[in-house]
């Protein structure tokens, strides 16, 4: 791996653009062409993905923001086109607006896939727009394992690199840069022209993390659908010659200097140097449970406490102590008071640490709906045993939250359950179950699982089995085949409830 500093050059310094980051990411994504055959593990782990990705996305299509995204998507069809979740086989759609569809799908519940480090993501978001682009364009399944791979190459390293939250900008303008790139290594663009088009995408999906403060909505399942749509638009001014605001990270009035660390700004992003493999996505990891990833150790953590925590109603207070970001983004640090709030919605409850870690207490596991339902949430023993969570920052496990060896990196923390009569008990738990370093790691196996338990009443079994063979060969399929990594579902269900909603402008 090559070390790139990263810093604000005035204007008059005329920075080179080969020596600009978005030239380098997009030499990282045109150089895969010229990278060792791609590595037999990262494109395994590319299976695995795309495999959970439509099992949540499956999951999620009778969820109001997901059938709104879909509804929008219909009125913008196209030829060739690209598919959708949830529609009938022969729909195709504008490639653009199909990534809308199917990335709100995918993020909609919350249980793909995760990474971090100096900021947070989830890289599994850049599949929907590379998978659509794929379709549209005519590429093949190995075509489309090349775009993956590069786009969390790129998508990693940013993460690695650059936080974006200490200064309350959405993770998406990672994102955004991550899937132009992709779609640039998959089409073999020429550099210039992923350049542009990398430029664009991070100057158009840059936001503020409101969307993930206080009362949080709908639009935190559209937010990275919407950057996959921008990245998909960047990419197509940029083949027709259009530039980009330039340079988009250095420049005096842009990215770094402006909405981050400012003029005296210096990064450090770590990119493979020719010939490297790109295995990035081995660094990335899963959902068991439908929530925050930093509540998936909190929920095993509370599973196994639940065993020895003894009579619920007779607990005093519960102390979750754990990192800067769990504490201050889903616990009680945040000084929201909607993640104490019965009536709050699914979007704040599964940002909320003290609502998923009594729930988890009492229920001994977590469920994608009923753990979220109304009723679940305002069940007055529930409320009562939620008032009397609070989380704390311990130093110990910010230090492994962000420590640079994997073997050593933590997203947990240490429960402490006080009783009434003053006697305690007490459990840590360092990362969850499912994570690569956990006590069981997600392999194809647990992907097939949940793909199988998420699909159950709206996928045939017949259908199940023919997805997961479509997607285990996604390196031998043609461009017709790609369509097959779209599960046949009951689409009269899908339409029914389609049919409750409002209509807006199209």
């Amino acid at each position: 791996m090559i070390d790139h500093e990263v810093r604000v050059h005035p204007s008059a310094a005329r920075l080179p653009r080969e020596e600009q980051l978005a030239w380098k990411l997009a030499a990282v994504a045109t150089g895969t062409q010229d990278a060792p055959a791609l590595d037999a593990e990262a494109s395994e782990m590319v299976v695995n993905r795309v495999i959970d990705n439509a099992s949540v996305a499956t999951a999620s299509l009778r969820r109001r923001p997901v059938a709104v995204a879909r509804a929008q998507a219909l009125t913008h069809r196209a030829a060739p086109g690209a598919s959708a979740f949830g529609l009938p086989a022969g729909t195709r759609l504008s490639p653009e607006w199909a990534a809308w569809a199917n990335g709100t799908a995918v993020r909609e519940l919350d249980f793909h896939d995760t990474y971090l480090a100096a900021d947070y993501s989830h890289p599994g978001d850049n599949i929907p727009p590379l998978l659509a682009v794929a379709q549209h364009t005519g590429r093949s399944g190995a075509d489309l394992l090349r775009g993956i791979t590069a786009a969390y190459e790129v998508h990693v390293a940013l993460v690695k690199g650059i936080c974006l939250h200490a200064h309350r900008i959405d993770h998406v303008a990672h994102l955004g840069a991550a899937t132009a790139a992709g779609i640039g290594a998959m089409l073999r663009l020429e550099t210039e022209t992923v350049y542009q088009a990398v430029q664009q995408a991070v100057h158009t999906t840059t936001a503020t993390r409101q969307s993930r403060k206080g009362e949080i909505s709908s639009w935190k399942a559209f937010a990275p659908a919407f950057a996959g749509k921008a990245a998909i638009e960047a990419v197509d001014r940029a083949m027709r010659g259009e530039g980009s605001p330039s340079p988009v990270y250095e420049g005096e009035d842009g990215f770094l200097a402006w909405m981050l660390d400012g003029p005296e700004a210096s990064y450090t992003v770590s990119l493979p140097g020719p010939g490297e493999p790109r295995r990035a996505i081995l660094d990335t990891y899963t959902k068991e449970h439908s929530a925050e990833y930093q509540a998936q150790a909190v929920i095993d953590l509370a599973r196994a406490l639940r065993e020895k925590a003894g009579p619920l109603e007779k607990v005093r207070s519960i102390v979750l102590h754990t990192s800067h970001h769990t504490h201050t983004v889903i616990g009680s640090g945040s000084g929201d008071p909607q993640k104490y709030d019965p009536k709050a919605g699914r979007e704040t409850l599964d940002h909320s640490v003290p609502y998923i870690f009594a729930v988890a207490l009492e229920d001994g596991g977590w469920h994608h709906e009923r753990s979220y339902a109304p009723e679940r949430a305002r069940r007055p023993a529930t409320v009562e045993l939620w008032k009397k969570i609070s989380t704390v920052e311990d130093p110990a496990w910010t230090r492994r939250y962000h420590d640079p060896d994997p073997s050593r990196r933590a997203f947990g923390g240490r429960a402490v359950v006080t009783f009434e009569d003053g006697t305690t008990v007490e459990d840590r738990l360092a990362v969850a179950d499912a994570h690569p370093a956990g006590a069981r790691p997600f392999g194809r196996a647990a992907y097939t699982r949940k793909f199988r338990t998420l699909t159950e009443d709206i996928v045939t079994a017949a259908d199940q089995d023919h997805f997961l063979e479509t997607a285990a060969r996604l390196a031998e399929v043609d461009t017709a085949g790609l369509a097959e990594l779209f599960p046949a579902v009951d689409t009269d269900l899908v339409a029914a409830y389609d049919e409750t909603l409002p209509k807006g402008l199209f």
